[in-house]
């Protein structure tokens, strides 16, 4: 079969395509690059230049790309069939996986409710949320989330993480509460860490006493804000959260699409302080960053509140036509496989790794005003003038400049505005970890000092 050129691609990808958050004014003036293969850590162009892949992919390939064993899995349960439906009927790798991840996740979260995207994993936990509380015969119609917090796209989601640059044309489809977590306060109020903390705690106490018996649940992203620019939290401040709620009657939502399987040091986030939500999302990395799967992982207590006579109409009366697919199932499996206890324990040294390569290449130059970073998520944000936190002219498009000099390299990664985000494969090795660092800064200088 004859491959297209890359003019041909270029040209029906520019009079066709609409590209996920993007000026398409801006991507039609450019060349873009066209990724035709990977291989391992690496993404290949259709001129066969190799690039490390710094965001995995969008912070969701874990293992590299065309790992053997996840490519196997998937070709093998090719043999069998590609997808059948759930909605009254049963499929080995999704019951598999569902065990696997019960198995896995925080103390107490037994039930698995499948979909494809971190987004629409956090619209089951919102319905189930509030149908939970409507099932108990109590109308508890708001949220409770953090300033800045970012849970996907779609309009329930959008709504608990509701963020100005990317949402600021839409109204919030739900009421929500928002409060700040520690680092916001010492970010915008520059209060010391730990005085960050005793306010952030003391305003989530004040908002959940307030609003007590009309919350349906606090939404929040264990650890670190992603999407916010890598705004990382205390890990006291989890488990500090976790016991208002209990306090106050009410749920924790745990947004775990970004921070889970490996991302933060441990397999999830809430695993730093054995916190165990009532429901916790997952995503990205659940099938190796293969194929689109996600999951919401709910507690028995949930769960049984739905059980009931089919004639009262208690079923989650939620869903989608690829629920559990054969293939993401198959491959989630795969992936699940490659977390063995010796993989999980090289993880801290590989954060500490990067963190080394950050402190010698990184933090000395002028306009990097701070590092933030939490295993393998890590955030680099650029100021104008870092001493007076002096931010860059939007028209400036320093983060995009940086990234496109990293991009001459040999490195993809990208920007959040000016904070420039790495994120790299588990799989990556010293050497790599180390290159990635040191092309970055040089991608920096060169755009900064220019």
């Amino acid at each position: 079969m004859t491959q297209p050129t890359y003019e041909q691609i270029v040209e029906w990808d520019h009079s066709h395509l609409w590209h996920p958050f993007t000026q398409m004014q801006e991507w039609v003036g450019e060349p873009p690059l066209v990724v035709a293969s990977g291989d391992g850590n690496y993404l290949i162009d259709t001129d066969g230049r190799r690039y490390l892949d710094g965001v995995s992919s969008l912070w969701c390939n874990v293992h590299g790309h065309r790992h053997p064993k996840i490519d196997a899995a998937i070709r093998a349960q090719l043999d069998r069939v590609a997808h059948t439906t759930l909605l009254g009927l049963a499929s080995p790798p999704s019951a598999e996986l569902a065990a696997r991840l019960a198995a896995i996740a925080p103390a107490g979260l037994n039930r698995v409710f499948y979909s494809d995207a971190g987004a629409t994993a956090v619209e089951v936990a919102l319905k189930l949320a509030l149908q939970y509380w409507r099932l108990r015969g109590e109308t508890r119609p708001r949220f409770v989330a953090l300033t800045e917090g970012y849970h996907g796209d779609t309009l329930g989601a959008m709504s608990v993480g509701f963020s100005v640059p990317f949402h600021r044309f839409y109204e919030p489809l739900l009421p929500v509460e928002r409060v700040p977590a520690p680092y916001a306060l010492e970010r915008e109020d520059g209060l010391a860490p730990a005085d960050a903390l005793a306010r952030a705690l003391e305003v989530m106490e004040s908002t959940l006493a307030n609003a007590r018996g009309a919350i349906a649940a606090v939404v929040l992203e264990p650890l670190m804000q992603g999407a916010a620019g890598m705004w990382p939290q205390p890990p006291s401040y989890l488990a500090e959260v976790r016991a208002l709620t209990r306090r106050y009657d009410t749920l924790l939502i745990c947004d775990e699409v970004a921070t889970g399987f490996g991302r933060t040091g441990r397999m999830f986030a809430c695993d730093h302080t054995d916190t165990s939500p009532d429901l916790l999302t997952v995503g990205k990395g659940l099938s190796g960053g293969y194929l689109p799967l996600a999951a919401t992982l709910a507690s028995d207590e949930i769960f049984e509140v739905f059980l009931g006579p089919y004639e009262d109409y208690t079923a989650f009366f939620h869903g989608h036509t690829f629920t559990g697919n054969a293939l993401a199932c198959a491959a989630a499996l795969a992936n699940l496989d490659l977390f063995t206890p010796a993989m999980l324990a090289a993880l801290p040294a590989k954060g500490e790794t990067l963190s080394r390569a950050l402190a010698t290449h990184v933090a000395p130059l002028a306009h990097v005003g701070e590092i933030r970073q939490r295993g393998t998520m890590i955030g680099i944000e650029l100021y104008q003038d870092a001493v007076r936190r002096i931010p860059y002219e939007a028209t400036a498009r320093t983060g995009h400049r940086v990234i496109r000099a990293a991009r001459e390299r040999g490195l993809i990664v990208r920007p959040l505005g000016d904070v420039i985000i790495l994120m790299p494969p588990l799989s990556i090795t010293n050497d790599e970890s180390t290159r990635l660092v040191a092309g970055v800064a040089e991608a920096i200088a060169e755009v900064t000092d220019a």
